[in-house]
C-alpha cells in the first residue's frame, strides 16, 4: 500500500491527551514539528536555537494541554507558543544575525516576489542569476531587520501562509493591525529591492 499522509484530528488527539492517552501527543508532534521549526528560524535567524525553541516549543504545549480550552485552534495556540519562544530569543539575544540566504523563492514575501519577476528566469543568464542571488540576499537581511511585529507578521503571512484571523489569534492584535504591519513590512522590503530592481 503507497505511503500516504494520515489526517489526523487535532481536537480529537488534544482530548485524548487530555484524558490521560499522552501517546496522542505524538501525531500533534510528528504534523507540525516542521512547520514549528521553520516558524522558528524564520523569527529567530538561527538554525541551532530554532531546533532549541521547536523543542520547547511542544514542551511547553504538551505541559500546557489542560489549560487548552479550545477557544482557538490548537494549530493557533501552538503557532502563539513558538512565536512567543522566538521572539522572547531575538529579544534576548541582542547579537547580530546571520545574513545568510536563507530562503527559498517561495518564501519571500509576496510584494517582493512581484518585483523579483524580472529576473526570475535567470537560469541561463550568468548575469541575472547574480542579479537573482543579490535580490534573495537583500529580501533575507530585510526581513531580519525588520522589528519584531514587523517581522512576525512577514514571517506568518507571507512564508507561513496563515491567514489575517489565524495571524490575530497567534499574535493577540486585531486584523486591522496585522494588515497595516504587513503593508510596511512589504514596503520595507521592496524600499531594500528598489536599488537593484529600479522603481
Amino acid at each position: 500500500m503507497a505511503d500516504t499522509a494520515i489526517p489526523f484530528d487535532d481536537a480529537v488527539l488534544v482530548r485524548q491527551c487530555q484524558k490521560g492517552d499522552l501517546t496522542a501527543f505524538e501525531p500533534l508532534v510528528v504534523k507540525y514539528q516542521d512547520r514549528i521549526y521553520n516558524l522558528c528560524w524564520r523569527l529567530c535567524g538561527d538554525r541551532q536555537a530554532a531546533e532549541d525553541l521547536t523543542q520547547e516549543a511542544f514542551l511547553k504545549a504538551f505541559e500546557s494541554l489542560g489549560t487548552f480550552r479550545g477557544s482557538s485552534s490548537f494549530f493557533t495556540w501552538l503557532y502563539r507558543i513558538a512565536t512567543n519562544l522566538a521572539l522572547s530569543y531575538r529579544r534576548s539575544e541582542r547579537r547580530h544575525m546571520s545574513l545568510g540566504t536563507g530562503v527559498e523563492w517561495n518564501d519571500i514575501p509576496s510584494q517582493a516576489a512581484r518585483l523579483h519577476r524580472a529576473v526570475q528566469d535567470a537560469d541561463d543568464q550568468p548575469d541575472l542569476a547574480v542579479q537573482r542571488d543579490e535580490v534573495r540576499r537583500i529580501v533575507w537581511q530585510a526581513i531580519q531587520q525588520l522589528d519584531d511585529d514587523h517581522r512576525a507578521v512577514v514571517v506568518l503571512r507571507d512564508m507561513e501562509g496563515l491567514d489575517y484571523g489565524e495571524i490575530a489569534e497567534v499574535l493577540h492584535v486585531p486584523a486591522g493591525t496585522i494588515k497595516s504591519r504587513l503593508h510596511r513590512a512589504r514596503m520595507a522590503i521592496r524600499e531594500k529591492l528598489l536599488p537593484i530592481l529600479g522603481p
